[in-house]
């Protein structure tokens, strides 16, 4: 028996089986929810989940062979943490009575106290809580799992989560109470943010540069900055599953059926369409082939830039946000490889400088009340909104690097990064013959 490995056990236990011990929730139809909306925000919700599963196929095509199954795993094993975690404490921490518009009160909604099938007019009018909580849990969920592209190949995986709990409760739940409750002190300044590319991309983005930094670079880095992906119709493959999924995430966030929905669904497809063909073409215009891993990058950046204006914007708008976010990420990744910064994947010059280009250019482009518009105080409230997230994300996550780091180190042995995380942290391969593994 592996003693490290008690206490998640029953702390897990714990909390399934204090579920008994709570009131249910009120499960009697409502006449108020709209049925339309019902069923459009369940299609949504499901959208969002299949984008984890793409993600790791993202991720996993990327990496080396010896380490696809441990970086898939990272961001699959995302869908069970996350879950528990919010069902007990985040959602309420996210969406419970404000605290100054700081945090949620943890008790409101602990263990999904008071979830049911009755309206929060002030979340979601027109369906039941539960669906609202779990459409939102989906964003939850993937949120931590994009960190994992910038430490890749060398993070144990007993560490990472742990990590992912205390980023998702004290990085990721303050930001979604900020700029989605009601009484958010960002949705209080009228910063915009339809569908999280500051909640989930800004966060997730600077977390992932704070654990580039702290983690260090691999043993392979200096002999390897530009390491052959492994399996690039995984990416591919990864690429439709966030594209497909990505309609739920923007459009569903319009919370209904209805128009709004329309207009993100659309300004999703055309930002990531214009993202992709910028990228490859700048690619070709520098001189580089136009590649499968260039397109792939090239359209979730788009997905990634266009999330926060996604309902805001007009059509053109949208072709102007993809292509600039394009060629604003390209940079930013060519950079990168110019410095000693080990992001893996590139999250940090995707998601996060993409999450920062949509924000910026919300606040431009959104109509009525952007730039474009001869509007300033949304404009300036975002770049001072930009400013606090960008220092609480990057400082709170590594801090929590640290926090994380005395409580079990947080990168594997030398011995075992070269043998690989699929062998050494899962004893998992597409092998026959498996190595003798050191237990860590």
């Amino acid at each position: 028996m592996r003693k490290a490995m008690i206490f998640p056990f029953l702390l897990l236990a714990i909390i399934c089986t204090a579920g008994l011990f709570f009131t249910p929730a009120e499960m009697a139809i409502t006449t108020e929810a709209n049925a339309a909306d019902i069923a459009w925000m369940l299609t949504a919700s499901s959208l969002v989940l299949l984008m984890t599963p793409g993600l790791s196929f993202f991720y996993g095509g990327m990496v080396s062979k010896k380490n696809i199954i441990s970086t898939m795993l990272q961001s699959f094993i995302a869908l069970g943490v996350i879950t528990v975690l919010f069902i007990v404490v985040g959602f309420s921490l996210c969406f419970g009575d404000s605290f100054g518009g700081i945090i949620g009160n943890p008790f409101t909604y602990f263990m999904f106290n008071g979830v049911g099938l009755n309206i929060n007019a002030a979340l979601a009018p027109s369906i039941p809580l539960l669906l609202f909580a779990t459409f939102q849990l989906k964003f939850a969920i993937i949120t931590p799992a994009l960190i994992t592209g910038s430490f890749a190949e060398r993070v144990r995986f007993k560490a990472y989560l742990l990590f992912i709990c205390l980023f998702s409760i004290f990085i990721y739940c303050p930001l979604a109470h900020w700029t989605w409750h009601p009484d958010g002190f960002l949705r209080q300044w009228g910063i915009l943010d339809f569908a999280g590319g500051t909640v989930v991309h800004m966060s997730a983005g600077y977390a992932a540069l704070a654990g580039a930094i702290l983690l260090g670079q691999r043993s392979s880095f200096g002999d390897n900055k530009h390491q052959e992906p492994a399996n690039i119709p995984y990416v591919l493959l990864g690429t439709g599953m966030l594209w497909f999924g990505w309609f739920g995430f923007n459009a569903g966030s319009s919370l209904g059926a209805n128009t709004t929905a329309v207009l993100a669904f659309t300004t999703t497809m055309v930002a990531s369409a214009a993202a992709m063909l910028a990228w490859i073409f700048f690619d070709a215009v520098r001189g580089k082939k136009i590649s499968a891993m260039g397109a792939c990058i090239g359209a979730v950046v788009g997905l990634v830039a266009i999330t926060p204006a996604a309902g805001f914007v007009t059509i053109p708008h949208a072709l102007f946000i993809g292509f600039a976010a394009s060629i604003i990420s390209n940079l930013a990744v060519r950079a990168k490889n110019k410095s000693n910064l080990d992001d893996t994947l590139d999250v940090f010059p995707c998601h996060g400088v993409g999450g920062i280009v949509g924000m910026i250019l919300t606040g431009v482009f959104a109509k009525e009340v952007g730039l474009f518009y001869g509007q300033t105080t949304t404009f300036l409230y975002h770049l001072l909104g930009l400013v606090i997230v960008s220092v609480f994300s990057f400082a709170g996550s590594y801090i929590l690097y640290k926090i994380t780091n005395l409580i079990t180190p947080l990168r594997v042995s030398a011995e075992n990064e070269i043998l690989g995380l699929d062998y050494s942290q899962h004893g998992e391969t597409y092998k026959l013959k498996k190595p003798e593994v050191k237990s860590e």
